[in-house]
């Protein structure tokens, strides 16, 4: 992090000048996060507190079917769902059939990363990169012209072809605009029928066999990719969430208590695959699920390589990873299970980072430890090993081996006594300070005997953002400390809790925290997926949008608001920060081209400032 004067500003001033939980929930008997580093030396009031990070004004709230930034800032459209990425795809139609799909963007785009070129003597191109973004799922009523569930194999492969990862060469022009290049030779499309290795302690293993796959190592297809995140040896992390929704089985068939724990059934969320493709069955195929819910390892300059699925980082809905290097040269990668009552997980790799020797790193989230988290009451937490033999995930507790923790992480970390949570979604990771965060977006099913010390509210239809410093800053301890940066509400409609912490006022409330980044200036931006309906309880909150966070004041500001019925998700910016990439995911209105062709589009946006400068500075 640095300061207006581009210097650095040290850890202990930050957290002696951050927020603490107990002044953010007006509640008392919490050690938190500051107080387990060692005492703090003064705590800043979070509303009252001036920032110096965020020079934009705070935009209202907007109920328009349009994009909606500060005075001083424009966007353009980058791609929209369907436009043509590989050679000889055609421009979007409706009528596309599935091999058009398998050459265009895909659908519901989410988490991405920018990555620049190199030029001839080794050193970065500004105006060239590649851009990784996911795809994550599909809307029956505008995917196909019959506008239901999938009824032919055709609309099973078109499906299929809309999910996944696209990879795409951006240029910049000579007036600063970004455009992405048709037909690059390192543009790519991963989408259901690609080709996906897995490798670790579940590749190879009979947990993962299939009558198409007997070796239990080649797996086609990723699904469901939501969150994204980018290592520092280069590659691209995709997160594959929620999985179970594609497979189903015919009525009677029955589910084991794990398949259950996925979310497995015979109906799934009724796309229809099942009974036109044998891996989505069930009951013909049971292994094949246990064949996504992984983080996916991609490298986006690469076209011809295979991507690794990394079982070693534990098998659920994975909603993104945050990548960090230690003190000592490990990579630990953070992890939300974006259910009801899930879980926080750490992975903590077993060999060292080598910054001098890139292709060493390839296979470094090949092996490592997985943690799942403890939040204690009194501000504490611990990170508890789910290792096979080691806290009672033994054969006589109904665990087999290595591989049968992993994929079934979700029963393990139960076992192991780990704090269920809001619908943990994004975690980041502070640039240069041993601060991590995570958005939980809101749980309505919490009851008043289930709430806890980071999931402080029954029927929690508003959300939190929990932060936490880990021991020492070691981020491989298995301590940490733990506050709430934000307890999201509507202070004009709700009260008490409900009306969120003291940082959130009518000026810059939201409810459902989803996405979450830091630039690298250490600004914390904030996206949501929640209710926009503007009524209600969530009265005056309008349009899903993305808020900026100074994380030494507690200060918020809302930054954009995006058009009718969409979530906000995906971020990434240009290495100077000039230009920001955005995803708008799900429109259900004429954004963007005024519903040519009769559909709303999902698309990727880029934002600038008019004067060209740094954006949010």
């Amino acid at each position: 992090m640095v300061d207006d004067n581009n210097k650095p500003v040290e850890f202990d001033r930050l957290i002696d000048s951050a927020v603490s939980r107990r002044s953010l929930l007006k509640m008392g008997g919490a050690v938190g996060a500051t107080a387990f580093m060692g005492g703090v030396s003064g705590v800043a009031a979070a509303v009252n507190q001036a920032t110096t990070l965020m020079s934009f004004d705070n935009i209202p709230t907007s109920t328009a079917d349009d994009i909606m930034l500060p005075p001083g800032y424009r966007y353009d459209v980058l791609m929209s769902w369907g436009d043509p990425v590989l050679r000889g795809a055609p421009e979007f139609s409706r009528s596309n059939n599935a091999e058009a799909q398998a050459g265009q963007f895909g659908d519901n785009t989410d988490g991405m990363e920018l990555y620049h070129l190199t030029n001839a003597d080794g050193s970065m191109d500004p105006n060239r990169a590649v851009l990784a973004v996911n795809s994550e799922y599909y809307n029956d009523e505008y995917l196909f012209t019959h506008g239901e569930a999938a009824k032919t194999a055709d609309d099973v492969r078109r499906g299929l072809y809309a999910h996944g990862v696209t990879v795409v060469e951006l240029e910049r022009n000579r007036n600063g605009e970004w455009a992405y290049k048709k037909s690059s030779n390192l543009n790519r499309r991963l989408h259901g029928y690609s080709e996906f290795e897995l490798t670790g302690p579940v590749a190879g293993t009979e947990y993962v066999k299939t009558s198409e796959d007997t070796s239990g190592r080649r797996v086609l297809g990723t699904l469901n990719n939501c969150g994204a995140s980018r290592t520092p040896w280069g590659t691209y992390l995709t997160c594959e969430e929620n999985f179970n929704g594609y497979f189903g089985a015919p009525e009677g068939t029955t589910f084991t208590p794990a398949q259950q724990r996925y979310g497995l059934s015979t109906g799934g969320f009724g796309y229809q695959w099942w009974p036109h493709e044998r891996r989505f069955n069930v009951a013909q195929e049971p292994n094949e699920a246990n064949r996504f819910g992984w983080i996916v390892e991609i490298d986006p300059m690469n076209p011809n390589s295979t991507p690794k699925k990394r079982t070693a980082l534990g098998r659920f809905k994975h909603e993104n990873a945050a990548v960090t290097i230690n003190k000592d040269g490990r990579a630990v990668v953070y992890m939300g299970d974006d259910e009801r009552a899930e879980f926080i997980y750490k992975f903590v790799s077993r060999d060292l980072y080598d910054a001098n020797n890139p292709s060493r790193n390839a296979d470094l989230l090949e092996q490592g430890t997985l943690y799942a988290a403890r939040f204690n009451e009194n501000g504490s937490g611990d990170w508890l090993e789910l290792t096979f033999g080691r806290n009672g995930l033994t054969p006589s507790n109904g665990f087999r081996d290595e591989a049968d923790v992993l994929v079934r992480a979700r029963e393990a970390a139960t076992f192991v006594g780990a704090t269920t949570m809001d619908r943990p979604e994004w975690v980041t990771v502070h640039p240069s300070a041993p601060m991590v965060l995570c958005a939980l977006t809101n749980n309505s099913r919490r009851t008043a005997e289930t709430t806890n010390g980071p999931n402080p509210r029954a029927e929690n239809h508003f959300g939190q953002i929990v932060r936490w410093t880990p021991h020492n800053g070691d981020h491989t301890s298995d301590r940490f400390g733990w506050d709430l940066y934000a307890v999201a509400g509507n202070p004009t409609t709700q009260t008490g809790l409900y009306a969120g912490s003291d940082n959130i006022t009518a000026e810059n409330m939201f409810n459902s925290p989803d996405g979450l980044a830091f630039d690298r200036f250490g600004r914390l931006w904030i996206q949501t997926d929640g209710n926009f309906s503007n009524e209600g309880r969530y009265a005056g909150q309008g349009n899903n949008m993305m808020l900026c966070g100074d994380p030494v004041t507690g200060h918020i500001r809302r930054f954009m608001v995006g058009p009718v019925g969409c979530e906000v998700t995906g971020i990434t910016f240009s290495d100077d920060h000039r230009a920001m990439m955005v995803g708008i995911q799900h429109p259900t209105g004429a954004w963007p081209n005024a519903g040519r062709d009769g559909v709303p589009r999902s698309s990727v946006i880029t934002i600038y400032r008019e004067d060209g400068g740094v954006i949010g500075a």
